[in-house]
């Protein structure tokens, strides 16, 4: 019930949207009245998706192929009219308080609120909406692949002398149930196996949320290598909780097969565990906490058991898939955790990013801390933008990553 009550909020809002959008369209086409119809067509598939993706929910046919395509639809279509709303509405606003200046302070003449002016605020504002389009487009179709590494080098004072130099590379959030080009997942793992990293640490959500996903992926990703061993943990979609499952042991069943799954491709999952790494008489700790969110997000993970085997002064490096586990229990931990990884943000996989200039996702208004490197108290948060994409079938601005951390004795 929820369920359909959402569903007919958000139609609700997306037809005010194009009610509105629909008046500047309108103004911008004139006299070429037939292109009014193309405007409610785009519309129409829209709603007819998404019709078929409530009817595939309500019918228990759990549909990845309906839900990703109507998602990127929805993006398509949307965000370009939400760009128009935004632009004209700033326009009635101006020529609101125009006509109320005009009225008190002057004569209103035949020319205030020409008619040409308006068609030409709203033909700009469909040119200028063009580009979030475009960008959506070309998001849909090479951004969801274009794989990027990013190097961090981090400094510390107690970390043992044999680990100077040792690597970690970090993989988050593969979502398998959403890659559709077996060649361009490999190229991305090349790209991190050309890094020759000590370890690999994968920050969670293997699946979307099936283990069926994995199926003829299993030696695409057995094919990353480190020189000491992969270690992983689970992110919130691995758990089967978004999806209606005919009983509570086939649920079960699903979760034992995602978890099987990291060990055919070669990782050693850490359920609110540590291992520990030697180089002669000098260790390292990798932590692994299952997933701990803030709600709506359910809290699997426990901290305590996950460090409780490292030393006071042992270096630990920890895997949490959330990046509010930081900030809600880890940075002020009584055991110092150095470094902690996290992904799930998949930074909205939309955004700009400009080195030196600017870094911004809407999303940064959901996680204070959304990508990128972050520090308080002395301890270390890296948030990895995500390897593969959920929802929206590609990335804009914010691309896939893989990132490389070298550890140093500071």
């Amino acid at each position: 019930m929820i369920f359909i009550v959402r569903s007919l909020v958000t139609v609700a809002l997306l037809f005010l949207i194009d009610y509105y959008a629909f008046q500047a369209w309108r103004t911008a086409t004139r006299p070429y009245d037939a292109l009014r119809w193309v405007f409610w067509i785009a519309s129409g598939v829209a709603y007819a998706m998404m019709l078929a993706s409530l009817i595939a929910v309500l019918n228990g046919t759990r549909n990845a192929e309906i839900f990703h395509t109507t998602m990127t639809i929805l993006l398509a279509l949307y965000v370009p009219k939400l760009f128009v709303v935004f632009f004209m509405v700033g326009e009635d606003v101006w020529r609101l308080f125009e006509g109320i200046w005009l009225k008190i302070f002057g004569n209103v003449s035949q020319e205030t609120f020409l008619p040409s002016r308006r068609k030409f605020i709203s033909q700009l504002a469909f040119g200028l909406a063009a580009f979030p389009f475009l960008g959506i487009i070309y998001g849909s179709l090479k951004g969801k692949y274009k794989f990027k590494v990013h190097r961090q080098e981090l400094k510390f004072k107690d970390l043992p002398e044999a680990f100077d130099g040792f690597t970690i590379a970090q993989l988050s959030d593969i979502h398998t149930g959403s890659f559709d080009s077996e060649e361009e997942v490999a190229r991305g793992i090349a790209m991190l196996n050309n890094e020759n990293p000590d370890v690999v640490l994968f920050t969670g959500d293997l699946v979307n949320n099936e283990a069926s996903e994995m199926d003829g992926w299993i030696d695409t990703f057995s094919k990353i290598q480190s020189k000491v061993g992969n270690f992983s943990v689970l992110g919130n979609h691995d758990y089967g909780d978004y999806v209606i499952w005919p009983s509570a042991k086939e649920k079960r069943d699903n979760f034992n097969k995602v978890c099987e799954a990291h060990e055919k491709i070669g990782f050693e999952l850490l359920r609110n565990q540590t291992v520990e790494l030697k180089r002669g008489d000098d260790a390292i700790y990798i932590a692994g906490v299952e997933n701990w969110g803030k709600p709506p997000f359910p809290q699997y993970g426990d901290l305590e058991a996950a460090i409780e085997k490292v030393p006071q002064d042992g270096f630990t490096v920890l895997m949490s898939h959330d990046p509010s586990h930081f900030d809600e229990q880890i940075k002020q931990n009584t055991k110092k955790v150095h470094l902690t990884l996290s992904g799930h943000t998949h930074g909205m996989q939309f955004g700009i990013e400009i080195p030196g200039f600017i870094r911004w996702s809407p999303v940064k208004y959901r996680y204070p801390k959304w990508a990128g490197l972050y520090e308080e108290n002395q301890r270390y948060l890296y948030v990895n933008r995500g390897f593969g994409h959920l929802g929206y079938r590609g990335r804009v601005g914010i691309w896939p990553e893989i990132t490389i951390i070298t550890l140093r004795k500071a």
